[in-house]
Formats: structure tokens, sequence, C-alpha cells
């Protein structure tokens, strides 16, 4: 009898700058974006540099505002063999928007995401997963635009984001709609819930992580990674102002993490998320 065969993983990438993130929302201005350091473009790059050396294949999701500024970065992803899909306009939170700002916003960034790599654009990732109990009505609008995946929802309890009652493996989140949603990954740390990619995983022992991708591959199953490339950039900027706990969150360990990355990539069968979202679609028949 055959050995079963590894699912492939999902390894993805939200691209965004710096002072993007969720943590900084409330310590640095939007309207200051312009004035600032912008190290997006060198930290994807050095991605992507890690990725060839690592023989992987994975999905970059892409603020619009990024792919608007850095268009031959985009070209570059897609012509490495990435897929580049959506991660919102500018990092706006779902939960914060109404049905028709959301329409909008991914709109507006799917129109830039494609202009720039010329690459069709079917997968979208809310910024800081902010698909949860309180937008139901944010599949039915992916639906609707088309896409053939999400990959937004985190399936814990969380200070920023998490919807801990949502199912933890790949669902049809519209009724009669294509549309598959493949939750982030998750494992079990020191009694609670914890996602196994960006802080998480540069924060905690890498065996949190490998350990919940080896169970999830032994039932047959794929599991969803993510982190940022910002995460592998010790060099950037410090933001004074923000709050003790969204510091210590986003400039911990950031010297490590590259090197996790590489152990990571070694020990385990990776792929686009477009191939592993296909494939659970099939299963879901």
């Amino acid at each position: 009898m055959d050995a079963p065969v590894t699912p492939i993983n999902a390894l993805s990438v939200d691209v965004e700058d710096w002072f993007q993130v969720g943590a900084f929302e409330h310590a640095i201005a939007r309207d200051d974006w312009h004035s600032l350091e912008h190290r997006v473009e060198a930290n994807t790059d050095a991605v992507l540099d890690l990725f060839d050396a690592g023989g992987a294949k994975a999905t970059f999701f892409t603020l619009g505002w990024v792919a608007e500024r850095y268009p031959a970065l985009m070209r570059r992803i897609v012509d490495a063999g990435h897929e580049v899909a959506s991660h919102g306009w500018d990092h706006q939170r779902v939960f914060n928007m109404g049905p028709e700002q959301f329409r909008a916003d991914i709109s507006r960034a799917r129109a830039a995401l494609e202009d720039a790599s010329g690459q069709r654009v079917t997968g979208y990732r809310a910024p800081s997963f902010s698909i949860d109990a309180r937008t139901p009505w944010a599949h039915e609008i992916l639906a609707e635009a088309g896409y053939g995946y999400s990959s937004s929802v985190a399936p814990i309890g969380h200070d920023h984001y998490g919807w801990a009652d949502a199912p933890r493996h790949a669902f049809r989140p519209v009724a009669g709609a294509d549309l598959i949603e493949l939750p982030v990954t998750t494992a079990r740390f020191a009694g609670r819930e914890v996602t196994t990619g960006g802080g998480f995983f540069r924060l905690l022992p890498g065996e949190v992580t490998y350990r919940a991708i080896r169970r999830l591959n032994a039932a047959g199953r794929p599991a969803i990674f993510y982190f940022h490339p910002w995460e592998i950039d010790p060099g950037q900027p410090r933001v004074a102002n923000a709050p003790f706990k969204s510091k210590l969150r986003h400039y911990a360990r950031l010297g490590a993490m590259a090197g996790k990355m590489r152990t990571l990539m070694a020990g385990h069968r990776w792929g686009r998320t477009d191939m592993v979202a296909a494939a659970q679609a099939a299963g879901l028949a």
C-alpha cells in the first residue's frame, strides 16, 4: 500500500511596510506615510531571495497602496513564479468599514494589483484577519466580486483580531458560491490558541508551529502560514510613541526571523495559496 502524500502547505506573505501595521495605527497618521522611510520594496526583494534559496513558491497578499507605488516589484514577484493576491488598499480593517466601503476598497486594490502585476487576482486576505462575526457581508461581497478564495479568518481570541468560533479548516462561507475560506493555521501554546505565523511564529519556539503543521499534514490537511516582509528587517525605524505592548510584539526577535523561515521551508512542503485553495475546493465539492 502506497504511503499517503504529504499535502502542500500554503506559504504566504502579507506585503505592507513597517509603518502600515495595525499595531501602529494610533501612533502613525496615514497622512504621514508618504514622508516616512519606505522599506517594503527592499524587504520584499529579500523575501524573494529567501524563497528562491529555499526552492519555495508562495502568495504575496499585497496592499494596493504598495502595488501602485512599486509596480516593478509586482512584476518580479510574478516572474519568479509566485502569486499576487489582494490585501486590500491601505490596511483598513474590514470590521471598521461598511459594505459599500469594503466593496470600493477591494475593487481599487484589485485594479492596482492587476495593472502592476499583469496577473489576474483571485485571492484576498483581510488586513489583520479582520473578517469575523461582525462582518457577515464581507464574504458575500468577495463572492460577488468573483474571488476564488479568501484567507481572512484567524480562529482565535486576540485583542486585535480573531473569530474564535470560526471553523479551523477550509470551508465555504457563502451558500451556493464557489468562494472558499482558508483560515490561518493555529496551535495550542500555554493553554491558549495562537496562530502559527507572524508575531507568534517569531516570538514562540519554532517547534510550536512545526508540530502544528506535522499534525495537520498527518491528517491529510494543509497548513496556512503567513508572515510580513518587515519581520526580516531588524534595522527598521523604531516608533517611540507606540504602546509598549505594540513595540514588544513588533520588534522582538526580528533578527531571528530569516533563520526560522529557512528551517520552516526546509522541513515541510510549500506552495502558492491558490494551489492549496483549488485542492481544498475539490475536496469540498
